[in-house]
Order: structure tokens, then sequence, then C-alpha cells
């Protein structure tokens, strides 16, 4: 209906900003989560939960993390050249990067590393009270935000904080 609308208007220039404003902010948000899968599946369930909330925010790209039916042997795809430049070419169409990052995984942060490079907005949340120790590269890297939280509702609050900025 909007579309007819437009149509209906008498100034192109109108016609031509019109659409470009429905295109550019109607256009769903494209997120890539981020969580271990071969460095261990011990938060899939967490995973899972996250993902449901970072629905309400856009499209989530990288459903799969939060299965709980995948595996530590990742197999998700039938090679790993297959899951490096499916995940690859996700992560390029994406607009932001959440990533849970207290379980050790090389793979989130080789996605983090290639989200940096490509100056994409990245959201790291990492459970100090895992016992877990957390990469000095995340830790210390400027161009990510990074979060401590405790609970899935403290995720959830930064979560949100982190889609107003």
């Amino acid at each position: 209906m909007k579309y007819a609308t437009i149509k209906k208007m008498g100034n192109t220039k109108q016609n031509v900003a019109s659409v470009i404003f429905l295109i550019i902010f109607k256009k769903k948000m494209k997120i890539y989560f981020a969580g271990s899968i071969r460095g261990g599946r011990e938060d899939a369930a967490l995973y899972l939960q996250i993902i449901e909330y970072l629905k309400t925010f856009g499209e989530v790209l990288t459903e799969h993390v939060g299965d709980p039916n995948l595996t530590s042997l990742g197999d998700d795809g039938p090679t790993d050249k297959y899951i490096h430049d499916r995940d690859l070419q996700w992560l390029q169409s994406s607009d932001v990067l959440v990533a849970e990052v207290t379980s050790v995984s090389m793979g989130v942060g080789y996605e983090i590393g290639r989200a940096v490079e490509s100056g994409k907005k990245i959201l790291c949340l990492f459970r100090p009270g895992s016992g877990k120790n957390l990469s000095a590269m995340i830790a210390g890297c400027p161009s990510l935000i990074l979060a401590n939280y405790q609970t899935l509702e403290d995720s959830k609050i930064v979560i949100s904080e982190f889609f107003k900025k």
C-alpha cells in the first residue's frame, strides 16, 4: 500500500526520496551471532535464549549456533571449507556481530577479527563468574564493546543498550 501511495505522488524527486527512505528505514537488521561450537557446547542452551532475544531486533543469520542438536564436532555443513565460506558470507552481509565469548573458541575469535577489519559494530558478552579467562585480544580491543554479565536478564539489558546506540 505504501508503494501505491508513492506512485500517486506527482514529484519524481519525492518519489525517489520516499523509496530510499523505505529501503533504509524498513530494512531488517541482520545480526551475526557467534558462540562456541567446536570449542565446546556447554553454553548452547544459553546461546539459544540469547538468539531468541536477538530476533526482537532483527534477523539472526546464525540461528544454528543455538541448536541443541549441534555437537562440538561442528557438523553443520558438508566440509570445513563450506562452513567457512558460508559463515564468512553471512558475516559480511550482517550489520552487527554479537558474540558470547565466555567459552574459548578459535572460530569466534576469527569471526570477531574479521568483523573488526570490516568495521562492523561488535558486542562481546562475557560471564566473569564462569571461572574462565577472557582473551586479552578481546578484552584489549578498542573496536568492540565488551560487556560483563551474569544472567540472561543481564545480557538482555546489555543487548538492548547496544541496539539503542
